[in-house]
């Protein structure tokens, strides 16, 4: 069986049908209405709340938080029909401010923002990249209950009304991303995140990944009231990446409806767990802070002592703005919290990455990585065993686990939720 892969620079791969348990990905789905037609739909039949003409009436500044370049929501086919909602509520252009909520990750460039937003938006609103890393553009609201510093950009505390705009799928730290995760991680300090992020940390993957109520979403929605979400839209896209729904209105209710129609979606059963698990990174592919996605999925799927293949073209390394990755490598959750503790490792976002990945490659399974955009000396660095191309991987595999091993494919990678049939 030959198996490509949704990148030019890498080969396909051949796998005897013999060892093939199946090849995976989240479904496509066959809607009626066009893409305007559902978003029009969601706006005029918000959850649990009035549309978003009333809840903006008598509001002067409005922030709306966009998602960013790591995420496929169709921003700008749904922004204009957010903003004509907020118009007929007599909200001003001159009263509204869009911001990108990047989390810890890059600011985007000019071509990315016009290419999320399209090029009209710009011109008419201002819109700004979230600077996540200067603390001269956030602002201390407290703690949460449970103690989680609340450092967020200071454009929340002059708006009188925040939106969030972004998309719903299976995500390692909060089960699922969409509702509060716009505003934690989205525009918080990287105090805030690594807090709920080392909480997330504390879990397998199996018990966070897909689950749509878990401590960590709890916490993550904490900070959003408290910096004062009010309305959300939110997209749930199928594989191919169509829009096929969207839920609107409040941040906590319309999140858990879209996120059991996105679990229906991206989950896809498998008879069994596989000795070796071939994961692409797809839509997440420009570095492997993000790409690290493809390994959290193979963790569901992949038997205790098999091994993971991850491919994945990562164009701009390992981790731009997060070098401490190479640094340290993946490590067992034993190892990084010594280090945590020692003073060795600040960054707890950092720290919870480092544990997510380590879990699969170090506790759970062998990782086997092909990537053109990171050497063979990095890769060896991070715990991983290189291979040039998917055959040279699946060879190496067969050697570590035998000859008889089923080798699970999954693609869409970064969005997948494997879920291993009940016998």
């Amino acid at each position: 069986m030959r198996i490509s892969f949704p990148y030019p620079e890498i080969k396909s791969l051949e796998v005897p049908e013999q060892n093939l348990l199946g090849i995976f990905s989240p479904s496509t789905v066959r809607v009626e209405k066009s893409e305007e037609d559902i978003i029009e739909e969601a706006l005029s039949c918000p959850i649990d709340s009035p549309p978003l003409s009333t809840v903006s009436k008598g509001c002067k500044n409005v922030l709306i938080l966009v998602d960013d370049y790591t995420r496929s929501t169709p921003v700008k086919k749904i922004l204009p029909f957010l903003i004509r909602e907020l118009e007929k509520g007599g909200v001003k252009a001159e009263g509204v401010k869009i911001l990108l909520a990047l989390g810890t990750h890059r600011p985007m460039t000019t071509e990315e923002i016009e290419r999320k937003l399209g090029k009209d938006i710009p011109k008419q609103y201002p819109v700004i990249n979230h600077h996540w890393w200067d603390p001269s553009q956030l602002i201390d609201l407290g703690k949460t209950e449970t103690g989680t510093p609340i450092y967020v950009n200071r454009l929340a505390k002059e708006a009188d009304l925040i939106l969030g705009m972004g998309q719903i799928v299976p995500h390692r730290v909060s089960g699922f991303s969409g509702g509060g995760n716009i505003v934690q991680p989205g525009i918080s300090g990287e105090e805030t995140t690594g807090k709920t992020h080392w909480l997330s940390a504390h879990f397998r993957g199996k018990e966070i990944l897909g689950e749509i109520e878990n401590p960590v979403k709890r916490e993550i929605e904490s900070v959003a009231r408290s910096v004062g979400l009010r309305w959300i839209i939110n997209a749930i896209q199928d594989g191919s990446g169509r829009l096929v729904a969207c839920v609107a209105g409040d941040p906590f209710s319309a999140y858990r409806m879209g996120a059991a129609q996105s679990r229906q979606v991206y989950q896809a059963r498998l008879s069994a767990e596989a000795d070796i698990v071939v994961a692409d990174s797809d839509p997440y592919d420009s570095e492997f802070w993000l790409a690290s996605k493809g390994v959290y999925a193979s963790e569901l799927a992949v038997k205790e002592g098999g091994v993971i293949i991850v491919v994945t073209p990562c164009p701009e390394g390992v981790s731009p703005s997060h070098p401490e990755v190479l640094e340290f490598g993946y490590q067992t959750f034993k190892e990084v919290d010594r280090k945590v503790q020692a003073g060795q490792i600040i960054k707890l976002s950092v720290a919870a990455h480092l544990v997510h990945v380590g879990r699969v490659i170090k506790e759970r399974a062998k990782g086997i990585m092909v990537s053109p955009g990171i050497p063979k000396d990095e890769k060896e660095r991070l715990g991983f065993i290189h291979a040039k191309d998917p055959q040279e991987a699946l060879e190496m595999a067969f050697t570590l686990v035998g000859r008889n091993a089923k080798v699970a494919i999954l693609q869409r990678g970064g969005e997948i939720l494997p879920v291993i049939k009940e016998t």
